[in-house]
């Protein structure tokens, strides 16, 4: 422990009181109280008072984990992983938390990210957001464990498959990972040696597919995250099961290959075709454009509704291969293999457009793509974000556009974690 604040190193450790979740998995505290430096405080819960421990010294900032609990909150619970605490697996960062907890917890991220990062008043935020929900069918703490059906394990220099510390690519041995769909947990991936890979990964779809993919030594690694890297989608052996795969969503069966982009929790992207949808409302002979829209799952849904010309956009090979084959029935739909910021830019797609839906990856879809959507005025856009600051950041330039945000819905696809899905409904100011 450590009084001398101006001095501290990594490792050293200082008492705190936390404060509020911040976005990132950890809550905001001060070193020596208000007006102190700010330490940003993963492991810990609003309102604890901990022993904090040093992991980074960043200019006017510090990060530290939370490595004992003196005052514990009422919603702190025992993780029910063993590699869940400081200096374990970086892949859940809420296991302490009750249920309840992670909801209210990213409820108030969500809503910090919308205040700060795009402007909204809290009155607005009221009107258009309540809180953060938990997928349909998942209403119980069984449902925080199992459902992952993309795990991604790396291998460290001992060939001992694991998962990765905390913004760090130090990999963790582990022989179990809870959060796994059950037909991941059932492999015997965990339980092997692999001298002559770099990772390994396993895909457990709604369709009951189950395949095994590795990535070679030597060959070029992903970075540390949710998602393989675009340059990561080649070079990857297939070890078993099928080459493709089949996932249900939507009243339809999708053939995509493994290693390709689909919503990791099976219940997901049921429930954001419907929350799309119903925001929408798409009408008969209404045209639309699905950007970034990977195999097309919201262009499906959106043709189905209109009988109408429906935009593809993906620049991901294997995604525009998948929608080119998953959307081959329906008569109208098109689509465009290119950066959507290049595809609206160089007018490979052109207004008339009447709604839009927007999902682009975890950066956003920045502030070009946006001016270009307000610009070709479409009567609605549906943002599907799985990133609430990327998701502000976007919404105030919709607002310096003249558009308003009509609503928004949020889901805990992610439980355990502190990834939130949101959808934003946008609709121009008349």
């Amino acid at each position: 422990m450590t009084d001398s604040y101006d001095e501290l190193v990594e490792g050293d450790r200082v008492e705190v009181t936390v404060g509020a979740p911040a976005h990132g998995g950890h809550c905001v505290a001060r070193i020596g109280g208000p007006g102190g430096r700010v330490v940003f405080v993963r492991h810990a819960l609003p309102g604890e008072r901990v022993t904090a421990e040093i992991t980074e010294l960043h200019r006017g900032w510090l990060r530290a984990d939370a490595v004992e609990i003196h005052e514990a909150s009422p919603d702190r619970v025992t993780p029910p992983c063993a590699y869940a605490h400081p200096g374990g697996c970086g892949g859940c960062d809420l296991q302490h938390a009750s249920g309840d907890a992670q909801l209210r917890w990213k409820t108030a991220v969500v809503r910090e990210q919308l205040t700060r990062l795009a402007g909204l008043p809290e009155e607005e935020q009221n009107r258009i957001f309540v809180r953060v929900e938990p997928l349909p069918g998942a209403p119980g703490p069984e449902s925080l464990l199992g459902w992952r059906s993309r795990v991604r394990y790396a291998i460290d220099a001992a060939d001992r498959p694991g998962l990765l510390q905390h913004r760090s690519n130090q990999v963790v041995p582990i022989d179990r990972c809870l959060i796994a769909h059950p037909a991941v947990q059932d492999l015997d991936v965990l339980a092997n040696d692999w001298p002559t890979v770099d990772a390994v990964q396993a895909v457990a779809t709604t369709g009951g597919d189950v395949t095994v993919l590795a990535r070679p030594s030597g060959s070029t690694a992903p970075q540390p995250g949710d998602e393989l890297s675009e340059a990561a989608e080649t070079g990857l052996i297939r070890l078993s099961g099928p080459p493709e795969v089949t996932e249900k969503a939507g009243g339809r069966a999708w053939r995509v290959p493994p290693q390709g982009f689909w919503q990791v929790h099976p219940a997901a992207a049921d429930t954001l075709i419907e929350t799309v949808l119903e925001m929408l409302e798409p009408a008969p002979g209404e045209t639309s454009w699905d950007l970034y829209g990977g195999a097309g799952l919201f262009a499906a849904a959106l043709a189905g509704r209109t009988g109408a010309r429906t935009v593809v956009v993906e620049s991901s090979p294997t995604g525009a291969a998948a929608a080119r084959a998953n959307l081959a029935d329906l008569p109208g739909t098109e689509i465009v293999e290119a950066r959507v910021d290049l595809a609206l830019a160089r007018r490979r797609i052109t207004a008339p457009v009447d709604l839009v839906v927007l999902d682009p990856p975890r950066a956003g879809a920045g502030a070009r793509v946006v001016r270009a959507i307000a610009a070709a005025r479409p009567r609605a856009v549906a943002y599907v974000a799985c990133d609430p600051a990327a998701l502000a950041r976007d919404l105030k330039t919709f607002r310096t556009q003249g558009w308003r945000v009509e609503t928004l819905r949020a889901f805990d696809c992610f439980p355990m974690t502190q990834h939130v899905e949101c959808v934003a409904l946008l609709l121009p100011t008349p």
